[in-house]
């Protein structure tokens, strides 16, 4: 890859880090970010959905906003925005990855067994690869949106697959921010123990199904 496309990925990473430095930091904040995002406000809604864009695209973990959307926004709402930005988000980090680093690393790994192996699932199999791995809530989201972006899978497959995908782990997340939220009101802890149930059995069910086929 040119030295050139190194130096203006850094140079655009460096601009858009010192524009929102001050937005990032609200993301790190729950009361901060409660007081921000008035559900009854479609600005809000609006900047919520585009926190989520920024900090997948640039690789901030975002549990603790689909969390926060689970308190502000309700169940519904919540998983629906959640999903939305998120989704966007991992677009954006894909093509970042595909437009500067794919065409190294294909050169790089090109004459390797493990490469070609991945390369001819991806391009037989590559929707129902993408669903296995977005399905698991706990797997590393952001760098996985990266890592695709090195790999030779359809952007229509990526894109469907990433948007299906995370829809049971988000509604997980944004369960476990309504029950919280229910929770420090003062009502029962019992909704927010089945969330947290739900996250851990989504967890391993791709491993309960793998054992099951080999069985």
């Amino acid at each position: 890859m040119k030295p050139r496309k190194w130096l203006l990925g850094l140079l655009a990473i460096g601009v858009l880090l010192a524009c929102c430095w001050q937005k990032l930091l609200l993301l790190f904040d729950h009361e901060a970010l409660i007081q921000h995002f008035d559900p009854m406000d479609p600005w809000s809604t609006g900047l919520f959905v585009a926190a989520h864009i920024l900090a997948t695209s640039i690789g901030v973990p975002g549990t603790l906003l689909v969390i926060v959307g689970g308190a502000v926004y309700g169940l519904i709402w919540g998983t629906f925005l959640s999903v939305v930005g998120a989704t966007l988000g991992a677009i954006s980090a894909f093509w970042i990855a595909r437009y500067w680093l794919h065409d190294w690393f294909a050169a790089r790994f090109s004459q390797s067994y493990r490469y070609r192996q991945l390369k001819g699932m991806m391009q037989k199999e590559a929707l129902s690869c993408v669903l296995t791995i977005r399905f698991v809530p706990i797997s590393p989201f952001n760098l996985e949106n990266f890592l695709f972006g090195l790999t030779p899978v359809p952007f229509r497959a990526y894109a469907l697959g990433t948007f299906i995908g995370i829809i049971p782990g988000t509604l997980a997340y944004t369960w476990v921010g309504v029950s919280g939220m229910q929770a420090l009101h003062g009502q029962s802890l019992v909704p927010l123990l089945l969330a947290l149930s739900l996250l851990a059995l989504l967890s391993v069910m791709p491993i309960l199904a793998r054992r099951y086929r080999q069985s």
